[in-house]
């Protein structure tokens, strides 16, 4: 039975163009109209861009406290990669600003290139992201056009493997296991930088978040069904 005042740790398949905010306000509205309360606090462990989909934990009541525990929990991505042209967002919210070759793209040059990116990497964070700097996030800056540096951060990529290469489309997909902090957007990046071509993502997937699974996930109309079946009784 859940008492989501007390807590409840709550995994979610997080929908496209959702982000991880919109899931969070969904369910803390639904759940002060369940149980009759004006607040509640509700909380997620891990931010996902509003173009990928797949793992959100989300936190109620006391359980929230558990967030920044949470949050170092190691990821998974299956992420899929358009190598021969950029973005500024490095996927597919802005568009292509720069086009580059592609004939000397093989899967060998690719087999050779991934593995590269195993363990401790600095990486550079996108303009386009919730980083703080001076007190603002770096998108705004993005958004106004304005130009700032942004200090690279130290993470670890624990695994990296090729699942799929399209030579006619120039389309690599790849599976990612790695740390808290960790930018796929920005690891695109850094792959099409190291492959001579540029790349930025199409699609993205989050499957897991320490021991939870995507396929472990309700989705949001999911949860809001078992809530229709849901008695509360409230605390003393």
């Amino acid at each position: 039975m859940w008492d989501f005042e007390q807590g409840e740790i709550l995994a979610f398949d997080k929908p496209l163009h959702w982000t991880s905010f919109d899931l969070v306000a969904k369910v803390r509205w639904n759940l002060c109209q369940k149980i009759g309360k004006k607040k509640l606090k509700v909380g997620h462990s891990g931010t996902l861009d509003p173009l990928a989909t797949g793992v959100v934990i989300v936190c109620t009541g006391k359980k929230t406290k558990l967030i920044d525990r949470l949050q170092y929990d190691v990821k998974e991505y299956i992420a899929t990669l358009q190598l021969g042209a950029t973005t500024p967002s490095y996927d597919m919210e802005k568009e292509v600003d720069a086009t580059y070759p592609t004939a000397h793209i093989t899967r060998e040059l690719i087999d050779q290139t991934i593995p590269q990116f195993l363990g401790e990497q600095w990486q550079v964070p996108p303009m386009f992201s919730a980083v703080q700097v001076n007190g603002k996030r770096a998108y705004e800056f993005a958004r106004k056009g304005e130009e700032i540096e942004l200090k690279p951060k130290l993470l670890v990529i624990d695994e990296i493997e090729v699942l799929q290469f399209d030579a006619q489309k120039m389309q690599l997909t790849i599976r990612v296991v790695c740390s808290k902090g960790t930018y796929i957007r920005a690891l695109a990046r850094d792959i099409g930088e190291r492959l001579g071509s540029g790349a930025y993502l199409t699609a993205l997937r989050r499957t897991r978040v320490g021991e939870t699974r995507v396929e472990d996930c309700r989705t949001i109309d999911q949860f809001l069904e078992e809530l229709k079946n849901y008695d509360y009784v409230q605390n003393e």
